[in-house]
């Protein structure tokens, strides 16, 4: 089997990321379908959600701002 060939790195601005993270909490779509529609990878998509719950308080870490 061949590999993958690697995308090339993106960047996203904090409102494309809130709105990501805004879909995966409502709870209509799942992470799979988000990252399918929008062509990103779960992990990314799942980092962001967790980043999110660090900073609004709901789980244990840094937030963005002391990062």
């Amino acid at each position: 089997m061949g590999k993958k060939k690697a995308r090339p790195r993106r960047s996203f601005t904090p409102e494309f990321k809130a709105e990501i993270v805004e879909l995966c909490r409502r709870g209509d779509r799942l992470v799979g379908q988000v990252v399918e529609e929008f062509d990103l990878t779960e992990t990314l998509v799942r980092q962001w959600v967790r980043q999110a719950e660090v900073d609004a308080g709901r789980r244990e870490g840094l937030t963005s701002s002391e990062r």
